[in-house]
């Protein structure tokens, strides 16, 4: 009854306390809600996707804890994983000074003589609670493994710590040898240090993740009539105003109806410095309100908000695997398969070259333990967690982490020119009639009535000259988008146009203006297809962008100009910021045949771009970067999304994209690269030299390599 009561329920992967009675979205992150009874069994291994991360939740959820996990989120229930090894580690430790007292080989080390009637089966019953409580994860984890047919780093504990177990058992009740309990009580300890040192190091890589989670406040003060009540912030609808008081935290996505402040964007955007806001302009879910108290409508639900599409882009990028973990994963497999054969072969040898049952099955235990593939299981996904948590926090948003690590790879990035490379915001420098029935001003006023509804730069600057000069707009109907020309509408039952020069070009509409500088943007005004007048609009370069294409250019990759605008505006941006080219007065489909030219000729293409008309070429690039401020369909299409359109954000991608990469590759090369040396020395090719290993100091080095792996991740840095 039990079970098909929770089929009947319906609850969020990450937010447990969430409980529906029908499918849905979650209202705190907008993710895709899961029958609760099946959330109770696999919510966690949705939660953590990589191979060693699956086996040891897998372990604790067998070990009686299940269903205390189940209505944990991941962050809590990473903290009670630390606790669970934190706790078998201190209890083996107590166990294993009683066992090391009491073993003969140490006794004999020290020269003491601590043996007394039944001090063997006291050690086996000490060393029997090590092995099962302490080993528990390890066993566990075998069986799934090989459930799965995917052995690893449990199946090579789990077999080191057995055969050591059975081998001392079957030499107190008879078989002639010496006994490994010591050796099995300081192996299962290292190992539990060694987990539980991994654990504190995936937790601090997903920390910055939490974080965003916790910028989103719980409540939120609406606003009705003179009236404010606290409402739960999931429950905003559209439309709704809310009062943000002086140092809270925005409770929606919205814009400002009433108020001004400064406010601080920094755990969102990057952006370190507080941006004045206000009326009329957006605000982001999360950002802190400075000094000034302002009311926000909102835009949309808790779930569609920006932070939540953050995190979710976060969630789902740790989730994605690139070739690299792909790589790591299958070095993992075959690590495991050498050492067990490896380890084979080192017992038979021992034994056929003369050398007694103990001696051979202690070198086979140190071998298996040393090859464990535990760095190399944490190699790839701490340097993941960690980047993927570090772009977001600054402003780079990863859906593709093949892309991301490719850009190591880039050649050629090519630039779209509006809102990156300039600051996109134009301001009208000039605008005539060419029509003796139309004044400039009607000029104006007939331009802003159509590019009202529109954010493109060039319709802002439009729209911002006709408010500042008061100028009435008049009413449009059946507005229409001339892709990649224009735009068009009716205004008191005349055919209106508002178009780029290629427009003209194509329709044989020649008009020669005078006075036009390199740096104006000439956009045309038809009435029913006559050239009624023009609006010239300059754009500023924006003061990051020659740093920008300088340091591309240092690390090697060529820079080009892609844009719809004019030649000479394009010649003269390009020239002014010393990029290798510029492609001007491109149609969309030209964009993406651009893309395709360079690609054929050798180049490995990033395209940045923020428009709809960006999208195609974003695709066709090997590597899309969308700039926040553009459109979704931009973003959709984009392997990668800059929250800002600043084009050093762009550089630092690539950079720390190479840097990332970079960690990868030196954590695989140390997590199989100390086997080279460790796994003879442990097989005992210089046993003759007196060199060789325990199964304790294969431990050691083992944990060694994967705290090593952990640090070298902590240490990647934007």
């Amino acid at each position: 009854m039990e079970h098909q009561h929770l089929n009947n329920q319906f609850t969020c992967p990450m937010h447990h306390e969430v409980v529906k009675d029908e499918p849905g979205k979650c209202p705190k992150c907008g993710m895709d809600l899961v029958p609760l009874s099946k959330s109770k069994g696999e919510h966690l291994d949705n939660q953590h996707k990589s191979h060693q991360m699956h086996t040891r939740i897998k372990a604790e959820e067998h070990s009686g804890h299940e269903h205390q996990h189940s209505h944990q989120s991941g962050h809590a229930h990473h903290a009670g994983m630390i606790d669970e090894y934190k706790r078998r580690f201190y209890v083996v430790l107590a166990l294993t000074i009683p066992i090391m007292a009491l073993s003969p080989m140490i006794q004999h080390w020290l020269g003491v003589h601590w043996m007394f009637t039944g001090s063997s089966y006291m050690l086996m019953v000490l060393s029997t609670v090590v092995y099962f409580y302490g080993g528990w994860p390890f066993l566990i984890g075998l069986k799934d493994e090989v459930k799965s047919k995917s052995l690893g780093m449990m199946t090579l504990v789990a077999v080191a710590i057995t055969v050591a177990y059975a081998y001392s058992v079957a030499i107190v009740f008879g078989l002639t040898g010496m006994d490994f309990f010591w050796e099995l009580a300081t192996l299962i300890l290292i190992m539990l240090l060694g987990h539980w040192i991994e654990m504190k190091s995936i937790m601090g890589a997903s920390r910055e993740l939490e974080l965003l989670v916790q910028l989103m406040p719980s409540e939120a003060h609406l606003v009705q009539g003179d009236k404010i009540t606290d409402i739960k912030t999931e429950n905003l609808n559209v439309g709704d105003i809310i009062l943000i008081k002086p140092g809270e935290k925005i409770a929606a996505d919205g814009i400002i109806s009433d108020g001004s402040s400064y406010l601080n964007e920094s755990m969102l955007t990057g952006e370190s410095q507080p941006v004045e806001k206000s009326k009329g302009e957006k605000v982001i879910a999360g950002s802190i309100n400075g000094n000034g108290s302002i009311k926000v409508e909102v835009l949309h639900g808790s779930m569609d908000s920006y932070l939540s599409q953050v995190i979710k882009l976060v969630q789902d990028a740790q989730k994605s695997q690139s070739k690299t973990e792909l790589l790591a994963d299958q070095a993992a497999r075959w690590l495991t398969i050498i050492a067990l054969v490896f380890g084979a072969l080192t017992f038979v040898v021992w034994l056929t070259i003369g050398k007694n049952l103990a001696f051979a099955m202690e070198r086979m235990v140190t071998v298996i333990v040393i090859c464990c593939p535990h760095a190399l299981g944490l190699a790839v996904p701490l340097v993941v967690a960690r980047s993927t948590a570090i772009s977001a926090k600054s402003g780079l948003l990863i859906k593709n982490r093949t892309a991301f690590e490719n850009s190591r790879k880039i050649t050629t990035l090519v630039f779209d020119k509006t809102g990156t490379l300039t600051l996109g915001k134009f301001n009208v420098v000039r605008y005539e009639s060419l029509l003796e029935k139309y004044t400039p001003d009607q000029v104006l006023s007939m331009a802003s009535a159509l590019e009202q509804n529109s954010e493109h730069p060039i319709a802002t600057g439009i729209v911002g000259k006709s408010k500042e000069l008061k100028l009435e707009m008049p009413t449009i109907n059946n507005f229409q988008a001339i892709t990649g020309k224009g735009i068009q509408a009716t205004i008191e039952g005349k055919q209106i146009k508002v178009v780029s020069p290629g427009y003209l070009k194509e329709n044989n509409l020649n008009i020669q203006i005078t006075g036009s500088t390199e740096a104006e943007t000439v956009v045309y005004v038809l009435v029913e297809e006559k050239v009624a007048g023009f609006i010239a609009l300059a754009d500023e370069i924006r003061k990051e962008s020659p740093d920008a294409i300088k340091t591309l250019h240092t690390n090697g990759i060529k820079t080009l100009l892609l844009t719809g605008d004019n030649k000479e505006v394009a010649k003269k941006v390009s020239d002014t910021l010393g990029m290798d080219g510029f492609f001007a007065e491109v149609l969309p489909h030209q964009k993406l045949e651009k893309i395709k030219d360079l690609q054929e000729n050798g180049e490995f293409v990033a395209m940045t771009g923020d428009g709809v008309n960006d999208a195609p070429a974003l695709a066709q690039a090997n590597i899309g970067i969308a700039v926040g401020s553009g459109s979704d369909i931009a973003a959709e299409t984009a392997g990668i999304v800059l929250v800002n359109s600043n084009p050093q954000d762009v550089v630092n991608l690539i950079l720390f994209g190479k840097a990332t990469y970079r960690k990868m590759i030196q954590n695989l090369v140390w997590a199989t690269g100390y086997n080279v040396i460790a796994l003879p020395l442990a097989a005992g090719v210089l046993y003759q030299y007196g060199i060789m290993l325990s199964p304790a100091m294969g431990a050691v080095l083992m944990s060694v390599s994967t705290v090593v792996v952990a640090i070298n991740a902590r240490m990647l840095k934007v």
